[in-house]
């Protein structure tokens, strides 16, 4: 008479199981997270390009070089209104923001926001090839330069959302330096690591 003895798993196999299952959990918590970041951040920098559209469409509009833009902060942040200024001011970004980046013209408010839901707020400088300063009026004091590339870097938290364009500028890596009259950079610091810099070159 045969007797099969049924076997069940030993404590070390359950622990191995276990052990493997819990890493392979860990894995994924610690990986998805920055996956997610990245695709942001990828995001992140189409929006940026659909400004330097813009900024082409905007010039062509207008018939004018980098030197014509409007200068200003558009003020498009969580804690203001989000209504365009008057529609013939050329000089205010916040109506460049309202008239071409939201995804239809007659959008009764701004829409043009960073992937994590908080509206993007422009920055557009004076002509740097020309004035020799990314400075205006309520312009962000976070730009530091570079005495020994003679560049600028954004000293900007990815908090705050700012979308620097600086007319007359040109990215060199993460920074940008003056360029032609004609020439622009767009720049956006972005949530994994590094700032994003595209210009017209």
């Amino acid at each position: 008479m045969n007797t099969k003895v049924r076997q069940g798993f030993t404590i070390i196999e359950v622990v191995l199981v276990l052990a493997i299952a819990g890493l392979i959990f860990l894995m994924v918590f610690v990986a998805l997270p920055a996956l997610q970041r990245s695709q942001r951040d990828t995001q992140r920098r189409n929006d940026m390009s659909r400004v330097d559209t813009s900024l082409v469409q905007y010039k062509t509009n207008h018939s004018s070089s980098s030197e014509g833009l409007p200068i200003g902060p558009s003020y498009y942040d969580a804690t203001t209104d989000n209504t365009p200024g008057p529609p013939n001011t050329r000089e205010n970004a916040k109506n460049f923001v309202f008239q071409y980046m939201n995804s239809g013209s007659d959008a009764p408010i701004n829409d043009f926001k960073d992937p994590d839901g908080t509206l993007y707020n422009v920055y557009i400088s004076q002509n740097i090839a020309k004035s020799g300063v990314p400075t205006v009026t309520g312009f962000p004091a976070k730009i530091k330069k570079n005495a020994t590339s003679e560049s600028w870097a954004i000293d900007t938290d990815f908090s705050d959302h700012i979308i620097y364009i600086i007319p007359g500028g040109t990215c060199q890596d993460e920074e940008f330096k003056k360029g032609q009259s004609s020439n622009y950079a767009v720049l956006y610091r972005l949530e994994g690591a590094g700032v994003y810099c595209i210009d017209d070159q």
